[in-house]
């Protein structure tokens, strides 16, 4: 079981949707399963196959949102250590080869959005930014090669 750290924004919006998916989805997935049926044969009903085929996907979502939601733990602002890259911190950094600046909220994984600027902590990047301090300069491994950013700052 892998904790998954969220702010409780981000913990709201995983449990109001996956309440959206238990009841209106699972109604509406039922009620296309009920219309394909009533079409004939089901050996040949593409319709039917289809409808089945979303239903396993809605149920596997809900599955997902459900392991997430039982090992989210809140994180609040007020507990982010700022002199240091953390879980939920925003970092500005400077792209050395590029001399462009860049800010990345470090979030969990079933929120990283690239972007929204949200980049999971387990990615290169992220796993490369953790624990680093303000003026320190990360030398990340990625797929594309080395890269190295200079910490501008550090906030939430």
């Amino acid at each position: 079981m892998s904790i998954n750290y969220v702010s409780q924004e981000t913990l709201d919006q995983l449990k109001e949707e996956l309440t959206q998916l238990r009841t209106v989805g699972r109604a509406e997935i039922a009620r296309q399963i009920a219309d394909a049926r009533e079409k004939g044969d089901l050996k040949e009903n593409a319709e039917y196959d289809a409808a089945k085929e979303a239903q396993g996907h809605h149920e596997a979502r809900i599955s997902v949102l459900e392991t997430a939601i039982a090992n989210a733990r809140v994180i609040e602002a007020k507990d982010i250590d700022t002199s240091k890259v953390s879980i939920l911190s925003k970092v500005k950094m400077l792209n050395m080869k590029t001399k462009k600046s860049v800010e990345y909220q470090l979030v969990s994984e079933t929120e990283a959005d690239l972007k929204a600027g949200k980049i999971s902590v387990t990615s290169p990047i992220g796993k490369g930014l953790l624990g680093r301090a303000k003026g320190e300069i990360a030398e990340i491994q990625t797929p594309g090669g080395i890269l190295h950013f200079k910490i501008e700052k550090i906030s939430v």
